[in-house]
């Protein structure tokens, strides 16, 4: 049986460099290689439309959807400097995060992460605690990883300048990068999650995307069971943080790494769309 694929959803392979085999009919006369895939590509040329190993999941054959609700409580601890969070801003959130001494974290960073809120955005992205590349640019998603998660963000029509439903509001999980890349300690991660939850009140998104497993098992916290998982395991399922739906995937480092994961992404960015588009 041939797979249907609508022109969106074509698209959305394209910007995240997964090959698709088309009918001859349908191949189209001219492509021009998309952001992802010319950042990423080999050296040498590789034709845009090729047959895969085997045919694409339809989006909505991943796994059945089943949505776990729960509701946590708003943003509460305060600063290093003794700041009540909830009192803070956009602007004072990030500079209180990039002064923040309150955890063992802070000695191994250069630059906080912390991004200023300044609209609201249906889409919010947080990823694991920051690489060398996020912590020396200060900003979340750095380098290729930030290349292909914009080309991915561009596929569903958003983007990190962007409001509302064509704006996206990126974020670490952490804001500073644990020193020597040891792995952040438990205490450390809830130390810096108040500032999580603080950027959920401000930027008040529609959909979260937990991407990473240190991501997802901050956002599912009131799930230990769905948390201890795989995160293969935690893929299809559309939970709640802060009352926001969240839906799990693959942190861009590890696409660049395992490019056949892409068409799984590609589903649960289909998945974080149908959950956008029916709280429309």
């Amino acid at each position: 049986m041939a797979l249907e694929l609508d022109t969106r959803q074509r698209a959305m392979l394209q910007e995240m460099g997964v090959r698709v085999w088309l009918p001859d009919a349908l191949v189209p006369v001219e492509d021009t290689p998309s952001v992802a895939e010319s950042a990423l590509a080999a050296p040498a040329a590789r034709p845009v439309v090729a047959a895969p190993p085997s045919p694409l999941p339809s989006p909505v054959a991943v796994r059945p959807v089943s949505v776990v609700r729960t509701a946590l409580p708003p943003a509460e601890g305060v600063t290093s400097a003794g700041q009540n969070l909830q009192s803070l801003d956009g602007p004072a959130l990030a500079a209180a995060a990039a002064a923040c001494q309150a955890c063992g974290l802070c000695a191994g960073r250069r630059q906080s992460t912390a991004q200023t809120v300044t609209v609201q955005a249906d889409w919010m992205v947080v990823g694991d605690p920051p690489d060398e590349d996020e912590d020396r640019l200060g900003q979340p998603f750095a380098e290729q990883a930030g290349v292909l998660l914009d080309a991915m963000l561009k596929a569903v029509g958003a983007g990190r300048s962007g409001a509302a439903r064509q704006g996206a509001y990126v974020s670490n999980v952490v804001k500073c990068r644990p020193p020597n890349a040891r792995l952040p300690q438990p205490d450390e991660l809830r130390q810096c999650e108040h500032y999580l939850r603080r950027e959920v009140e401000l930027v008040q998104p529609k959909v979260i995307l937990a991407l990473g497993r240190w991501a997802a098992q901050v956002l599912l916290q009131e799930h230990p069971e769905q948390a201890s998982l795989p995160l293969g395991k935690q893929r299809g399922v559309v939970y709640r943080y802060q009352g926001i739906p969240v839906v799990v995937s693959y942190h861009p480092k590890v696409l660049l790494r395992a490019s056949a994961d892409k068409a799984k992404a590609w589903a649960d960015l289909c998945l974080a769309l149908d959950v956008l588009d029916a709280a429309d």
